[in-house]
């Protein structure tokens, strides 16, 4: 269960967003809220696992609310102001609903949520739990929504894996590919450390598929290669480096 609060000045407004959670079985409503302020409150004493969050709001800017806070939720902003897209992306948003929105948007940007929060909670029951034989070998895969059904992948599987729009799409050995509606970056936090690399604002990298680096470009062991750009190109060097103090295989 999701358990959500809905912050908008607009009564009206709230009163559509609960009529689309109604209608989604697995979202649960703890608080509707009038202003940043109240919903500060209610955070203060409850724990809730989404936001719903407008923009313009009379007490406190949505998005300097969001950006306030200490460990958010996630976050859905529902807005009619456009020009905050960018910035509510770099606070982490899950979405992004430009009002007047339908059933179908909200549904879709509900279900990214729901991704992310299985993905996390799968993670944390990872790093929590005693290691076991069963359990090392679940630790193997990832589980995510591909169409209408949940796919487990397995991580030495997965050869990079590529941004497109609002999905990921996983490429896989022997030429397959899973694609998931999910963003990149959201799906790096749940990766294992030290096997995936982001390389590129669009590309992560599982780096036991790693063949050489030349050029801004990664080759990979399927003969393909992604771009390294130069916000990664340190850090990657310097692990591939690391790992062949060599040099050989490798040029600048």
């Amino acid at each position: 269960m999701i358990k959500y609060i809905a912050i908008d000045d607009e009564p009206l407004a709230l009163r559509q967003i609960r009529s689309y959670a109604d209608r989604i079985p697995d979202l649960e409503e703890a608080a509707s809220c009038s202003s940043a302020a109240e919903a500060q409150r209610l955070l203060d004493e409850r724990q809730v696992d989404l936001l719903f969050v407008d923009i313009n709001m009379p007490d406190l800017n949505g998005v300097d609310f969001v950006r306030g806070l200490r460990n958010p939720p996630m976050v859905i902003f529902t807005t009619a102001y456009s020009e905050y897209a960018v910035e509510s992306f770099r606070l982490d948003a899950v979405d992004y609903l430009l009002k007047p929105f339908g059933f179908d948007d909200f549904n879709r940007a509900v279900g990214k949520a729901r991704s992310l929060s299985e993905l996390m909670k799968l993670r944390d029951a990872k790093d929590a739990a005693p290691t076991t034989e069963s359990e090392t070998a679940s630790s193997e895969y990832i589980s995510v929504k591909a169409g209408y059904k949940v796919s487990l992948v397995k991580y030495a599987d997965i050869i990079y894996m590529e941004s497109v729009g609002e999905y990921v799409r996983m490429h896989l050995t022997g030429g397959a590919a899973v694609t998931t509606l999910f963003r990149l970056k959201n799906m790096e936090s749940a990766l294992p450390a030290g096997r995936f690399m982001r390389v590129h604002r669009s590309y992560i990298v599982n780096l036991a598929h790693v063949s050489g680096y030349a050029r801004g470009r990664v080759y990979l062991d399927n003969e393909e290669y992604v771009p390294l750009s130069v916000n990664y190109r340190d850090a990657f060097r310097e692990y591939i480096d690391g790992m062949n103090p060599t040099g050989q295989m490798y040029a600048g």
